[in-house]
């Protein structure tokens, strides 16, 4: 299927590895150009030469904070105008309910809701002026179904489902079209992180903690990067236009809901 997306331009967040890589390489097999952007300098430029080399297409990098306004800044001047904009962020860490103050709740919201709120507000009227745009939030599944360790995540992701869900309807009839992805567990450094996290806490090995939340996951295992950027590739396509606001999940049905 031909996506319709050749010679668009991207910024893709966060996408030096993890499900960020994974949508620019997707996007990329589909001759889209892109703008990278990570913290991390070294991982960023590998990944960066390798989906250069296996795709052709140009990709520029910034190594910057995303969630900071200088890291927004340095990023947004590179970028210029974008096409398709991937908004992602590393989540805030697991913790209980009393571990979290003031600071610890204005720094997820900055990082989960807010940093990508303002690329939205930067980008979104250039898309508007050409009648063309799309934007994909990678949020999580604890959108549909809050996870208790992870209170910081739902309630930062949560808001911006929230922010979404009325700001994708105003832009729709411009061309623009903005849609949430909400992962469950996939194969990468986060949740390799979350299953040491209860390895160490129930005295279990990282494998044991990994086979043991595979098997709550219908499918039986973690998703990949390459499925998942998949999706994120289709709703940034000539063919997602329909799609408005929505909050897909792709958690191989750990979330056992009807709606």
């Amino acid at each position: 299927m031909d996506l319709g997306i050749a010679g668009k331009r991207a910024l893709v967040c966060a996408s030096s590895k993890g499900l960020g890589r994974g949508c620019a390489e997707a996007l990329a097999a589909e001759g889209v150009h892109l703008v990278m952007n990570a913290r991390g300098a070294e991982a960023l430029e590998e990944a960066a030469a390798a989906i250069r080399a296996a795709y052709g297409v140009e990709v520029v990098t910034v190594a910057a904070d995303i969630t900071t306004q200088a890291g927004r800044t340095e990023v947004l001047a590179a970028a210029g105008e974008v096409d398709i904009l991937v908004n992602n962020a590393g989540g805030p860490p697991p913790g209980m309910w009393t571990d979290w103050e003031r600071e610890d709740f204005i720094n997820a919201l900055d990082a989960n809701m807010l940093t990508p709120i303002a690329l939205i507000k930067a980008l979104v009227p250039s898309m508007i002026d050409r009648g063309w745009g799309r934007v994909v939030n990678i949020t999580s599944q604890s959108v549909k179904s809050p996870i208790p360790v992870l209170g910081l995540s739902n309630a930062a992701r949560a808001g911006l489902t929230g922010y979404v869900a009325g700001t994708s309807r105003q832009v729709a009839g411009k061309g623009v079209v903005i849609n949430n992805l909400l992962p469950g567990i996939h194969d990468t450094d986060r949740a390799t992180a979350l299953d040491g996290g209860v390895a160490k806490a129930e005295g279990i090995t990282p494998q044991q903690a990994r086979t043991k939340r595979e098997g709550t996951i219908p499918a039986g295992r973690y998703g990949t990067a390459a499925e998942f950027g998949a999706a994120c590739a289709f709703l940034c396509s000539q063919y997602s236009g329909f799609i408005v606001g929505q909050n897909l999940l792709l958690d191989g049905g750990a979330v056992n809901a009807t709606l």
